[in-house]
């Protein structure tokens, strides 16, 4: 049985984006970003909302100008199946799934059929799976930065959580909470 994880960089104030929707905070350092790397790399897939996914999909073609660390990143992301919730989509690129109709009944034959983690990515589409339950795990990276607004990382009401992990990697703190 598959572990749905929400889990995304955020400022001390508790926004994965700035006032103006994109990410105001700066790229990860070459630890943090190892970390994630990592993290990609052992995932059973990757559940995406419509504008993190197109966010996302800078990875689908090489850059001229990355690093070993950001090639790493881009070749783990492209092995991931990803499957993404859009009403307003009507494709998705490689190695993704389009899913825009019956969210509940798909990701719970998800969880049932895959093992493994599940990284949930987009604070609506996890509010939306909070809601229904679906979220097992929420990894909070606390970041080093104020952005004063913008699209926070509960989209919804913040469910009571219980803390199970801290630890800092590089400058992020990372706190791991399941449902209470």
């Amino acid at each position: 049985m598959a572990k749905l994880v929400f889990g995304m960089m955020q400022s001390l104030d508790g926004y994965v984006a700035g006032p103006e929707g994109i990410s105001d905070l700066p790229m990860p350092g070459p630890a943090l970003h190892r970390h994630f790397n990592d993290h990609v790399w052992g995932l059973a897939g990757c559940l995406y909302g419509r504008r993190i996914y197109e966010m996302m999909q800078y990875w689908d073609e090489d850059r001229s100008d990355w690093d070993e660390i950001a090639q790493d990143f881009a070749q783990a992301w492209r092995g991931q199946p990803k499957w993404v919730v859009s009403r307003t989509l009507k494709s998705v690129g490689p190695n993704a799934t389009l899913i825009s109709h019956d969210v509940e009944a798909f990701v719970r034959r998800l969880k049932a059929d895959v093992e493994g983690d599940i990284d949930v990515a987009g604070p609506e589409l996890a509010a939306s799976l909070t809601d229904l339950g679906l979220i097992d795990e929420y990894r909070l990276y606390f970041r080093p930065f104020v952005l004063g607004g913008g699209k926070p990382y509960f989209a919804g009401a913040r469910p009571p959580l219980r803390l199970i992990a801290s630890d800092m990697i590089e400058d992020a703190v990372r706190l791991t909470f399941v449902p209470a």
